[in-house]
């Protein structure tokens, strides 16, 4: 019965703080003469208006998805991997890497676009674990680390699009060659999303969810991020599972870079990781770091992310409001959070 009660209790400050959240984007909206509604039905209609919205809105969800599965589980071992961003943009250009290595050879298309998704899990993975080890050997914290790993694969981005790699006879910030149709991943007719893009997302998803609620590992991970110290003491390698953390968040997110490359973009551009890093950090805030709600949260926000186009042609709106609601739905949920921990201590 108390569990019940507690559950409701909790719930009910979740969708207060959704509301509040609403209430405070409106609010924005009205101070900047715009009409709140109208901006509402808008994002909307530019999310789920057809099927190429649709697709459009799916297409953004499954490197947010593999970013926010992959960050669940060094939020599970109590790490801020702020470096995720790097990460993506590693794994896109080590996936770019292996097409261009191999778009000429004898060998067949499906075999290299597998190939271009093993490197690119293999370029997130060397991101992230460089900033484990900072973290666990160097003492350099992962947020600082992480964030000095970010400057540095937007900078290696950039010269190879302007260097190595670039097209020929010109540097374009339009990226590189792009690959040939037979190299892409493949889409569903007249649309640009691939379900095998949505598969290798909710296959991530999936995996991390029974990874942390059903394995001993995950048990593991998580005592390690309650209390490393009492986690060492109890005889848990507390060092291991922390790198091993970093390794898994950046295999998924190197999978995320690949995707980018294989699936949207068809070559490397810069910023190719479109920021689904930070707010994959901010789905897994917004959830309690509970596998569960990944999936639909990632969602709405992607569908926010899509559906904001709609603004600035129809209601001359700047897109970055869906920004504003984004960020304020992850400050007051975490508010709210703190709200409802002081209550229930006082009850």
């Amino acid at each position: 019965m108390h569990d019940r009660k507690s559950r409701w209790i909790s719930a009910a400050f979740q969708v207060l703080a959704v509301v509040t959240a609403l209430l405070f984007t409106t609010a924005v909206m009205l101070l900047v003469k715009a009409q709140p509604l109208e901006a509402y039905k808008n994002i909307l209609i530019g999310s789920f208006g057809s099927v190429t919205k649709i697709s459009d809105v799916l297409v953004a969800w499954v490197p947010l998805l593999l970013a926010a599965s992959g960050l669940l589980v060094t939020f599970a071992a109590g790490l801020w991997n702020i470096g995720i961003e790097g990460q993506i943009t590693l794994g896109a250009i080590f996936a770019t890497g292996m097409l261009r290595l191999l778009q000429d050879s004898a060998l067949p298309p499906e075999l290299i676009i597998l190939l271009g998704f093993v490197a690119g899990a293999a370029g997130g993975m060397l991101w992230a674990g460089l900033v484990g080890l900072l973290k666990i050997y160097g003492g350099v914290n992962e947020i600082f680390g992480g964030l000095g790993m970010n400057f540095v694969s937007t900078a290696l981005t950039i010269w190879l699009i302007f260097g190595p790699w670039k097209r020929p006879g010109v540097g374009s910030m339009s990226g590189t060659e792009p690959f040939d149709p037979s190299l892409w991943l493949p889409m569903l007719p007249g649309l640009r999303l691939s379900p095998w893009s949505l598969v290798i997302a909710i296959a991530a998803i999936l995996i991390v969810f029974l990874l942390l609620q059903g394995t001993h590992f995950g048990l593991r991970l998580k005592a390690v991020g309650r209390n490393g110290r009492a986690a060492f003491l109890m005889g848990v390698p507390t060092a291991r599972y922390m790198f091993l953390a970093f390794i898994l968040c950046g295999l998924f997110a190197g999978l995320a870079g690949s995707v980018q490359v294989l699936a949207v973009y068809h070559r490397l551009i810069p910023s190719i990781s479109s920021g689904y890093g930070f707010l994959g950090l901010m789905i897994a805030m917004l959830v309690n770091y509970q596998a569960l709600w990944v999936a639909p949260v990632a969602l709405f926000f992607a569908a926010l992310n899509i559906g904001s186009i709609q603004l600035p042609i129809v209601l001359k709106l700047d897109s970055t409001l869906s920004g504003v609601l984004q960020g304020a739905l992850v400050l007051f949920v975490l508010v709210m959070d703190g709200v409802r921990r002081r209550f229930t201590q006082k009850r």
